[in-house]
């Protein structure tokens, strides 16, 4: 049986992601996440702006899914992951057509973007890429809040983890994201990527990672403690091997430009003691930030190419 079809009765009564919200995303009342059963996506576009492995040379094909089972109250994509998010329906065949394009124009690797709450949706486009004869290098973008089962499943068929872990405290996962329990489906979800990928992250000649994972941190404004602890987390319960993103970037939007602490960009003090902490627990793999990242990563959804 087709895989993506395991879970068309998740998507009557949706259960795929930690919310369990149980609804029907075949009907016009949505649940959580705000998107029906369909492909509904913001952008497919080649993007050279992700880390150096990632990009590789050539960039990578990005698929931004619009929608989100978070609520961060300071999503620098908030354009496409709230309810009302700008999107573009689109058949599974167009969808493969315009990958498959960029695959023939020298592109090697294919992202899923926000796919915590689209994963039949991501099996179906890599079978129907898999279907035309094509067969990239699948990068797994993910918020993390997923269910380690869901992640299990994917074993055969990912190749590249890059999954956000956002938090260590439930406190502050309840309070921005609206999901009290994110650091324990994080922590599990990004357990079994470890599981299935170690920590070697195995790249071509060409700079392209082609099987592994890398963990992406956010560091926020005020809450560098919380980042240095997650920190100790991964070198306690994971390994000090992995490849860690540690980024800079952070800057408001939306709602966290009127909010008390989140309301700035982030001091070179709170980043700089996060990085120094990386390295005392003996982090070995990875990237850092320059403190002037806010300004080149802002991207626009209402472009073509948002992130250009």
């Amino acid at each position: 049986m087709n895989n993506s079809l395991l879970y068309l009765d998740s998507l009557k009564n949706c259960t795929i992601c930690p919310r369990n919200c149980g609804a029907d995303r075949n009907s016009p009342i949505l649940g959580y996440c705000g998107t029906d059963a369909g492909f509904s996506i913001s952008s497919i576009f080649r993007h050279r702006g992700e880390e150096p492995v990632i990009s590789g040379l050539n960039g990578i094909c990005n698929i931004f899914f619009t929608g989100c089972n978070l609520k961060c109250i300071y999503c620098q994509n908030y354009q496409i992951s709230r309810p009302n998010a700008l999107k573009n329906k689109m058949q599974l065949e167009q969808i493969v057509e315009r990958i498959s394009t960029m695959m023939d124009e020298g592109i090697t690797a294919v992202g899923f973007v926000s796919t915590s709450h689209v994963l039949p949706q991501v099996i179906s486009i890599i079978q129907g890429l898999h279907k035309a004869g094509y067969y990239p290098i699948t990068v797994y973008n993910t918020n993390s809040y997923e269910k380690p089962e869901t992640i299990k499943k994917l074993e055969d068929l990912i190749d590249v983890y890059l999954p956000d872990f956002k938090y260590i405290s439930p406190i502050l996962s309840k309070k921005y994201s609206d999901a009290a329990d994110y650091p324990e489906y994080a922590s599990k979800s990004i357990k079994e990527m470890y599981r299935q990928k170690g920590s070697t992250l195995f790249v071509s000649d060409q700079g392209q990672a082609e099987s592994g994972m890398m963990i992406r941190h956010l560091v926020l404004p005020g809450h560098s403690d919380d980042s240095m602890a997650l920190l100790q987390y991964l070198a306690d319960e994971i390994s000090t091997g992995i490849h860690i993103s540690l980024m800079s970037q952070y800057y408001p939007v939306d709602k966290a430009i009127h909010h008390a602490v989140l309301n700035r960009g982030l001091y070179y003090e709170e980043y700089q003691r996060v990085v120094d902490e990386m390295h005392r627990l003996g982090f070995r793999n990875g990237w850092v930030q320059e403190m002037d990242s806010h300004s080149y990563f802002r991207p626009d959804f209402k472009k073509e190419e948002p992130f250009s």
